[in-house]
């Protein structure tokens, strides 16, 4: 009997676990066999989507959809050889391809004289640190949400370009601040505060700093 009830007991856990796995890939359905190339000098230095800056030599990727701060295990499949990295940027915005890795994770697993190469992704969890609060600093409607400002217009074309991988109604607006341009990348225009807090939780437990302010024409 004590042997029956324990058998029990154990197809039970695999069943648990099964599932868990499962709502696991589901929940990711990226995971798996995946085409990587490697980004670097090019934007070294420069903001990534997730506000940080891109570091070739930190052990970071970029992905279309896992939300920032994302830890993902990558597996060369010709050389066997894994790295762990973290998604904080949005891409490759080249036909084709799934991951963007950092120098550094490329260089790990091999794959920087081959420039491309097929990898297996690994979710591995997340860094909650990533997820942002809302701020809300608009004094009256219309409504829009800024995710960033850059000096630099490339830096602001490449956010816009990344947030169009998911968001509609993404715009650049200029404003001069103390004799300098500022380019404010935005989305969406609203008539009221209830409906842009739902899209603005959405983004900012994706891992964008997320701005409530009032709307702007765009350039």
């Amino acid at each position: 009997m004590k042997h029956y009830i324990c058998l029990l007991i154990l197809i039970s856990l695999i069943v648990h676990i099964t599932s868990c796995a499962s709502v696991r890939y589901e929940k990711y359905p990226d995971s798996g066999y995946a085409v990587a190339s490697w980004y670097g000098t090019e934007f070294h230095g420069k903001p990534t989507s997730s506000g940080e800056i891109f570091n070739m030599y930190a052990m970071t990727c970029a992905h279309r959809s896992y939300p920032f701060g994302t830890k993902l295990v990558i597996t060369n499949i010709s050389t066997n050889k894994k790295a762990y990295c973290i998604v904080n940027d949005r891409g490759p915005f080249v036909e084709g391809r799934d991951i963007d890795l950092s120098y550094a994770v490329a260089k790990e697993i091999g794959l920087i004289q081959d420039g491309v190469g097929k990898v297996r992704i690994d979710y591995s969890g997340r860094d909650d640190s990533y997820i942002r609060e809302v701020k809300d600093v608009a004094r009256e409607g219309p409504f829009t949400l800024q995710i960033g400002s850059f000096i630099e217009i490339s830096n602001a074309i490449r956010l816009k370009k990344a947030l169009e991988m998911k968001y509609n109604k993404v715009y650049i607006t200029e404003a001069e601040i103390e004799g300098k341009n500022f380019y404010r990348v935005r989305i969406g225009k609203f008539s009221s505060r209830k409906n842009i807090y739902s899209l603005a939780n959405t983004l900012a437990d994706e891992g964008y700093p997320v701005l409530i302010t009032g709307y702007e024409e765009k350039i």
